[in-house]
């Protein structure tokens, strides 16, 4: 699949790494979490269009149109079917609520508690959560589940390979620690 070609900073624009992407939708086959899936914040689309390879009914939502267009060419590309939108998640309204969120939001490394928009997103609207998340998030992930009625399931700790993407990235490759969420309603 193809990457951002115009990554955004201030978005924490970042391609999720396909091995833990295959490992979350694993997860959520096992689970049989896969029937109807949103990825907020979908970026270049892996998570949504890797569900809908696992045959879920998969909608991708992002605020950057340029990153929509890579993750259309990318689901025909593998020949699937995904709902994309050039959304706000703030903004975004949803009739149904019974989705599987399956996201990598951004950090909050540029935008202090940026992924808490995420989060409170989609905790309105699925009944399951995964969410990736740096490592020491664990508190705040499960205060915030709490108060809107979620429980973590699993947790899971991993060191990420994160590319170079940016100018002041001063390595090739850094391997970053990451906490990645079930949570459930």
């Amino acid at each position: 699949m193809d990457g951002f070609s115009n990554p955004k900073v201030h978005l924490e624009q970042y391609v999720t790494p396909p091995k833990l992407a295959a490992f979350i939708l694993s997860q959520a086959e096992l689970f049989e979490d896969l029937k109807k899936v949103l990825d907020l914040g979908c970026g270049t689309g892996i998570l949504a269009v890797g569900s809908a390879l696992l045959d879920a009914e998969a909608i991708g939502v992002d605020i950057d149109g340029e990153a929509i267009k890579i993750a259309r060419r990318n689901a025909k590309k593998l020949d699937v079917f995904v709902e994309f939108l050039v959304c706000d998640v703030k903004d975004l309204c949803l009739k149904e609520k019974d989705f599987t969120t399956i996201m990598n939001p951004p950090f909050g490394i540029q935008r202090k508690h940026a992924d808490r928009i995420f989060l409170e997103k989609a905790f309105k609207v699925s009944k399951v959560v995964y969410t990736i998340h740096s490592a020491g998030s664990e508190v705040f992930v499960k205060k915030l589940a709490i108060e809107k009625g979620f429980e973590i399931t699993h947790l899971w700790k991993f060191l990420v390979p994160l590319k170079r993407t940016y100018s002041f990235h001063e390595k090739e490759y850094k391997e970053i620690a990451v906490e990645v969420f079930r949570l459930r309603r």
